[in-house]
């Protein structure tokens, strides 16, 4: 992961002690708790004990994780900075979805909110703070940004539009204190919901002008033709009428245009993917009753079931190595599709409408996602659909194998998508069926995407249930993601790989596949 340097002192936005240090050009973040006097006076010791138990669980982590440095802890927030603009922002958003998940069971007035402000600016960095206007002016967004809310200063905008999974609202330029010029500000949406609903309230303002100046139109006509001698009118209206003959009627070979999944998918021609392939044809409804929708079904394998050990000594989270047994069940032959989950989403089951290309799996998915996606399937097709258990998934991705890898112990490049298994790019997964399947014939059983499974987690498998079924008991604030993704070095495409995540909470590598019951 990293080693934190946590730097206590310093005086931010003062001047440098002696001989300047250098500069550098840096990623700033700034967060600070909203109402931290009142939480302080309503309860001492346990907010303190709150705040610093997220410091030490959520936001030092998360700095680590996109590369950053935490700079120092003010009481009542922090500054990190970051040499990556794409990793500062993809942190501020980890952190404040991670808080939402937090906050979620709490009453309102006990929230532990920060507010956050990111800019980048030449700064000098001392050995325990940094200085320069650059962070005066993400000390400025964070203090106009709104309590769970992440601001951006222009800067940081034309760095990570177009690189960063989430939205955008310009809040326009803001004259803030002691900086010259005025600075633009962005503010972040972080999921494709907020997307669409900034998005829909833009596309409402525009209908709403639009039906104004139709009834205005409507009304000049109107007026025009009551104006009117009633003779003239007649022949008016009688002028355009066309004779049938010359009504053209659609053709009948001409099949109708194909309904878009997504704005993307609207402007691409589909390329050919085996994950892609239609369901089956359903059977006749009986007479009188309505047919059932068609409904694109993920590919799917049969797995014979049997028993293994699962686990390894690599890890402590992996252990205690144990024997589980599998029932037969079938697994997606592939994560489940940006194109197969935008049929959820157009049947309004699913939360928000993926972007990517077709056959790419879908990302930016949380748990409680991945379980509305798997209960609209198996109500679309009355078949017991569902998310695979731990168990199911790493007897299926080793496919029979007992190695560290299932095609062997040591690594071998091209094998799967990883940040080191290969020269393939890793700004994106690669389309789904992109390297070989492994034994039991499933593809991106390790990289690609991380994979949701059906279990709570559980630090270790100190407990675990034998039989295959997943683990729900516990705490499941969390839940248990499998396989590793792009950005994941190779130690994560394990079959034993293990991690949890908070549950509601998206991710930008985050997907899964789906498990069918007998």
């Amino acid at each position: 992961m990293g080693e934190i340097r946590n730097f206590k002192s310093g005086n931010q936005g003062g001047p440098p002690p002696h001989g300047a240090m250098p500069r550098r050009l840096a990623a700033i973040i700034v967060g600070d708790i909203a109402s931290y006097s009142r939480l302080m006076q309503a309860d001492e010791e346990g907010t303190h004990v709150r705040v610093k138990r997220i410091e030490r669980d959520l936001i030092e982590p998360s700095i680590v994780e996109h590369h950053g440095t935490l700079v120092k802890t003010t009481g009542d927030g922090f500054i990190a900075i970051f040499d990556s603009p794409v990793e500062a922002v993809r942190c501020s958003i980890v952190i404040q979805q991670n808080l939402i998940g937090r906050n979620a069971s709490l009453p309102k007035h006990s929230r532990i909110e920060y507010r956050i402000g990111v800019n980048l600016g030449d700064v000098i960095v001392e050995p325990d703070d940094v200085y320069g206007d650059g962070v005066n002016i993400a000390t400025r967004l964070e203090g106009i940004a709104e309590p769970g809310q992440v601001y951006i200063s222009g800067a940081i905008y034309e760095q990570i539009k177009h690189k960063v999974v989430c939205g955008y609202e310009s809040l326009g330029d803001r004259k803030v204190k002691n900086i010259t010029d005025p600075v633009r500000v962005y503010r972040v949406l972080p999921d494709a919901d907020a997307v669409g609903r900034t998005r829909s309230r833009r596309e409402n303002a525009l209908i709403f002008f639009l039906g104004i100046t139709l009834l205005i139109i409507a009304a000049g006509v109107l007026w025009y033709l009551l104006a009117q001698p009633s003779g003239k009118v007649g022949e008016q209206a009688a002028a355009p009428t066309a004779s049938p003959a010359a009504t053209p009627s659609p053709s009948p070979a001409a099949p109708p245009s194909p309904h878009p999944l997504s704005r993307e998918a609207a402007t691409q021609t589909p390329q050919p993917s085996p994950s892609l392939a239609s369901a089956p044809p359903s059977p006749a409804p009986p007479p009188g009753q309505p047919a059932a929708p068609s409904v694109r079904e993920p590919q799917m394998i049969a797995i014979r079931g049997g028993s293994f050990a699962m686990g390894s000594n690599d890890d402590p989270t992996e252990r205690p190595v144990h024997q589980a047994t599998i029932k037969p069940f079938s697994i997606g032959k592939y994560p489940v599709t940006v194109q197969e989950w935008n049929e959820c989403a157009v049947a309004k089951a699913c939360s928000f409408t993926a972007t990517g290309k077709d056959d790419a799996p879908v990302a930016n998915v949380s748990w409680t996602d991945a379980q509305q996606y798997a209960a609209w399937l198996a109500q679309a097709t009355n078949k017991s659909y569902r998310l695979p258990s731990e168990a199911e998934w790493e007897y299926a991705a080793r496919g029979g194998t007992q190695t560290k890898y299932w095609w062997g112990d040591k690594l071998q490049l091209g094998m799967a998508g990883c940040k080191d298994c290969g020269d393939l790019a890793a700004e994106q997964p690669a389309k789904v069926g992109s390297f070989k399947p492994n034994p039991f014939g499933l593809y991106d059983m390790g990289g690609s995407v991380d994979q949701w499974v059906g279990d709570c987690w559980h630090r270790t498998y100190q407990g675990a249930p034998g039989d295959g079924s997943a683990w729900t008991g516990g705490d499941c604030s969390s839940h248990v993601l499998r396989s590793g993704s792009w950005k994941n070095d190779s130690r994560y495409v394990r079959p034993s790989n293990r991690d949890g995540y908070d549950t509601n909470v998206r991710y930008p590598t985050h997907g899964f596949r789906v498990a069918l019951s007998p």
